[in-house]
């Protein structure tokens, strides 16, 4: 066998690169990534999108060409975290993404409607169909890192992505209720059954610091998360706590001006720096 060229079209070997099967889909043909990570979740509401966010500002601050990939397509908040309110434009090349004003590239469904208001209405197979287009049109430019937002749950449109989308690993993120850390452990069996490297664990809402004594409370009880992380053997990446000035950043559209160390173990460990 010759050395690989990794321009499948053009090989006549044969090889695990070359399955027949594979549904994984190419990216936009003006865009390269060197590294795409998924952030997935097993449930809604446990701050996916946040962590996403936290992780590509640091990213960013560490001179990385960054971006996100919006894909909750029917819960896309990634616009009102960064203060993005521009409708997304086009060229012949294909759709552009809009930038931070840090630089970040975003694409998500709230720059392509009317209104981020509007409801989303649409079946699984469509909105699957809109995360891949996100990937195939946008023209992203060179990136070294793609942090996707992914659907929560462990359902169709998360395994449509998986299959669609070359993710060299994912972030799973979690609470501290014992419910959601049964629910982790389903999402962290899925990656398993797909073949998926896990980087890790990341707990938001892990505590609130007294502003007075500094003790750490469990607003939500006690962690179940290094029991979860220790029984699949993938590391506890950080815990964020409940933050008042985190919140408002995020409402206000300024999370690019956050101040706090709880995800610099994990962007060094996924970035391999």
């Amino acid at each position: 066998m010759g050395e690989c060229t990794h321009n499948c079209s053009a090989c006549g070997e044969s090889c695990a690169k070359k399955e027949p099967e594979s549904l994984i889909e190419s990216i936009n043909p003006y865009s390269s990534a060197k590294k795409v990570i998924g952030v997935v979740s097993g449930k809604g509401g446990v701050g996916k999108s946040l962590v996403t966010s936290l992780l590509a500002v640091l990213a960013r601050r560490k001179g990385l060409s960054t971006a996100i990939l919006d894909g909750d397509i029917t819960g896309p908040s990634i616009p009102k975290i960064f203060g993005v309110n521009e409708r997304a434009k086009a060229d012949d090349l294909g759709l552009l993404p809009a930038e931070t004003k840090t630089g970040i590239k975003i694409m998500s469904l709230n720059l392509l409607v009317e209104s981020e208001d509007v409801p989303v209405i649409w079946r699984g197979p469509v909105i699957a169909g809109t995360v891949k287009q996100f990937w195939t049109d946008v023209v992203w430019g060179d990136l070294d890192c793609m942090f996707i937002d992914m659907p929560p749950g462990t359902g169709d449109v998360p395994l449509t992505v998986f299959q669609s989308i070359p993710v060299d690993g994912i972030i799973v993120v979690t609470s501290p209720q014992e419910l959601v850390s049964m629910i982790v452990s389903k999402a962290l069996s899925m990656a398993q059954k797909m073949d998926i490297p896990v980087y890790g664990l990341v707990e938001n809402m892990s505590y609130l610091k007294c502003p007075d004594c500094g003790k750490e409370i469990s607003v939500f009880g006690e962690s179940h998360i290094q029991a979860v992380a220790e029984k699949y053997d993938v590391p506890l990446l950080g815990r964020i706590p409940i933050d008042p000035k985190l919140a408002v950043a995020c409402d206000r559209g300024g999370l690019e001006l956050f101040d706090g160390d709880w995800l610099d173990f994990a962007v060094d460990r996924i970035l391999g720096d």
